[in-house]
């Protein structure tokens, strides 16, 4: 699920500290004068994906805007030269083009005068080059099928892409003929024979996201200039529903790709063993497995710059898909590994190298905060290149690093600094804050700690509203995450954003219960099979501590609010701390671990979650099933759920919302059609988010 979440007052033994955050937006001139709206964060632009140049002097990254008359988001791409005094954006998107197609996806060329990007300004997502210099475009490929992702090779000679075909195609022909008489066919039937039947948001259809590898010498690439490079592995590369171009690379010759991919037959549903497979660029030979004896995830495959070394990261258990990613480094001429900074208790994610070989960079999650790291190749020695806040993105070129840094109170803004930096250097803003929110003000926000289940030290935030007066004490949104081996953590959300709440004269608390992320393996380790257990020991704590510490908490007027394992724990709180809360918002939570077994798509969770099949441990999944203590719910309870959600299929929200209907309890239910996990369409947010508020309003204020 990872994908991917109280009132006993508790006064014998509490140690509390605070830290408090700053938020990073820039200061203006104009003083606030409202709270920040629900429209606010819809319509907001988006900072993302920061890529530099080779010699680090320029820098692209994407922005979404968003239409709300049309109801979706659009991505643009923008440059700064970051050799400037004052670094001024530039808009590269549809320099020579005013098509509405989107465009994404960056990747410089070796020399830095030019990007390869996807674009759907033809029709389809397609490969495009841009001269960097005077915005001129040249489209690459011309196929019949849209490119997923890709990646052009060192030399510019070849690109690799992702493509989504039928897998008894002999080309992208077939599939396009295959769509074509599939979309006239009046029958609407589908016949499986082996899980997944649908993924995240989608039926499986016999379709897979198949490597392929094109020389780059002729413009609009055409489809039977395509080779096959997975051959005949059934898997997905890059993976689904997250996967991206980081699932594959080149090495630094261009002859060579390695990929990252699961191939697990009719265990697919219930199997996280992700293997690399090195396979020649130009086809013709089968991909070679190098990570056969790890029978758990391998993945984000990196190669030095000297083409020696595969970096990647590893779990070590098989079936878990929160464990610990570790740092790995294979030879790639020996085939031998070993593991980079193995006593280092966190779990890595994306990796870069230095030019010049001896330095990793990497971002993990760490007390809160989801910082930058750099790793020394020889030693393993870990050193924090930021500290408040989370890098939702970065990039280490020649001498400069960029990253994306949002926190509680500010979207992503991009900041770089030298690669050389002392740890503690400043970064420096790329460009000026948007003055778009000027006249808002921001509910100030605090870390703290406290001593939760076990007596281990657990970490929370309370955020107070945006017109908080001294003295005063507010309503409380009671915020649960989702994952639940995840974190609230320093960070900005379009989903869950805390400031929402504030903005509309809400105090709110949060708290990264036992099973959260970012404070060492055994932490997150310790939620499985306990869901109902130290989690709900650790609310319950964490609630009286911050009611204790922050005098403008009203402990007497709390919503608890929460989506996925949160939507999970509000029909866990609905049963077993029914004196809590005055109301309870519950998106697409479990609702009976029994069913939820039997109807979810990635079986390989809740198995690991509860220790087994349902069939052979059904104790286990029902020792914290909420459906079995239905008869002590009494709150009133705000049920929504996403028709195309098949993480948590909808059935368990309609058996939430039947239970409460069935006892008289006060409840309502909204759903869309048309949305996932999440809500994301912009009309769909922002009736959420109203709806959800009103919700709150009626019962505390």
């Amino acid at each position: 699920m990872k994908a991917s979440t109280q009132l006993k007052r508790w006064s014998v033994g509490l140690t509390l500290s605070c830290m408090t955050s700053l938020s990073t937006a820039t200061e203006t001139q104009q003083a606030p004068s409202r709270g920040f709206t629900v429209e606010d964060m819809v319509s907001m632009d988006r900072i993302m994906h920061p890529v530099l140049s080779p010699n680090g002097s320029d820098l692209v990254y994407s922005v979404r805007t968003t239409d709300l008359a049309k109801n979706k988001g659009r991505f643009d791409l923008w440059s700064n030269h970051l050799r400037d005094a004052n670094p001024t954006p530039r808009k590269l998107s549809n320099v020579a083009s005013n098509n509405e197609g989107n465009n994404s996806g960056v990747a410089w060329n070796s020399t830095g005068d030019a990007i390869y990007f996807i674009s759907t300004r033809s029709g389809s997502g397609q490969v495009w080059r841009m001269n960097f210099a005077d915005g001129t475009t040249t489209q690459v490929t011309n196929l019949p099928l849209d490119v997923e992702s890709f990646k052009v090779s060192p030399d510019e000679k070849r690109i690799a892409m992702s493509i989504e075909v039928f897998r008894d195609c002999g080309d992208l022909i077939c599939t396009k003929n295959r769509l074509d008489a599939k979309s006239k066919n009046l029958a609407s039937g589908r016949i499986h024979d082996k899980l997944f039947i649908r993924h995240w948001d989608t039926w499986a259809d016999g379709r897979r996201n198949v490597l392929f590898s094109a020389e780059l010498n002729a413009q609009h690439l055409a489809s039977d200039q395509a080779t096959n490079l997975s051959g005949s592995l059934e898997a997905d590369v890059h993976s689904k529903p997250d996967g991206d171009e980081e699932d594959y690379s080149f090495t630094p010759d261009g002859k060579t790709l390695i990929f990252s991919a699961r191939v697990a037959g009719k265990n697919e549903s219930w199997s996280t063993n992700f293997d690399l497979y090195e396979v020649a660029a130009v086809g013709g030979t089968a991909p070679r497995n190098l990570t056969a004896d790890n029978k758990a995830w391998d993945a984000k495959p990196s190669i030095s710059p000297d083409g020696q070394s595969l970096a990647y990261l590893a779990m070590k258990r098989p079936g878990f898909e929160a464990d610990r990613f570790q740092i790995m480094l294979m030879n790639i001429k020996t085939g031998q590994k070993r593991t980079l900074a193995e006593s280092w208790d966190r779990s890595a994610t994306g990796l870069r190298w230095a030019k010049d070989g001896k330095t990793l960079y990497t971002t993990a999650f760490d007390l809160g905060q989801l910082k930058l790291f750099r790793v020394n190749v020889a030693n393993g020695k870990v050193e924090a290149l930021s500290d408040q806040g989370s890098v939702a993105g970065f990039d280490v070129q020649n001498e400069m690093m960029v990253i994306a840094k949002a926190d509680l109170g500010s979207s992503a803004q991009l900041f770089y600094r030298p690669t050389n930096a002392q740890s503690n250097s400043k970064w420096e803003h790329v460009a000026p804050t948007s003055a778009a929110l000027a006249e808002v003000k921001f509910g100030k926000y605090q870390q703290f700690s406290f001593k939760g289940a076990k007596g281990e030290t657990v970490y929370g935030y309370a955020m107070k509203p945006w017109n908080a007066k001294e003295g005063e004490q507010y309503p409380v949104a009671f915020i649960v995450h989702g994952g639940p081996q995840s974190s609230f953590a320093n960070n900005w959300s379009y989903r869950w954003n805390p400031q929402v709440y504030a903005g509309a004269g809400y105090a709110v608390v949060f708290i990264d219960f036992h099973g959260s992320i970012g404070y060492g393996q055994k932490f997150t380790d310790s939620i499985s099979q306990d869901w109902g257990g130290k989690p709900l020991q650790d609310l319950r704590l964490g609630w009286a501590a911050a009611t204790q510490q922050f005098s403008w908490l009203n402990k007497d007027k709390a919503c608890a609010l929460g989506a996925s394992y949160g939507g999970y724990m509000m029909n866990w709180i609905a049963g077993n701390w029914n004196d809590g809360f005055k109301c309870i918002v519950n998106h697409a939570g479990v609702f009976d671990t029994r069913s939820m077994y039997y109807a979810t798509e990635e079986l390989w969770f809740n198995e690991w979650e509860n220790g087994g099949t349902y069939f052979d441990v059904p104790a286990k999944h029902e020792k914290f099933n909420p459906v079995l203590h239905v008869k002590k719910w009494k709150t009133p309870m705000l049920v929504t759920q996403g028709e195309m959600d098949f993480r948590i299929p909808s059935t368990q929200s309609f058996g939430a919302f039947t239970a409460l209907q069935r006892q008289g309890i006060d409840s309502q239910l909204l759903t869309f059609p048309d949305e996932n996990h999440h809500i994301l369409k912009p009309a769909n947010s922002l009736l959420w988010h109203h709806t959800v508020l009103d919700w709150m309003a009626k019962y505390l204020k």
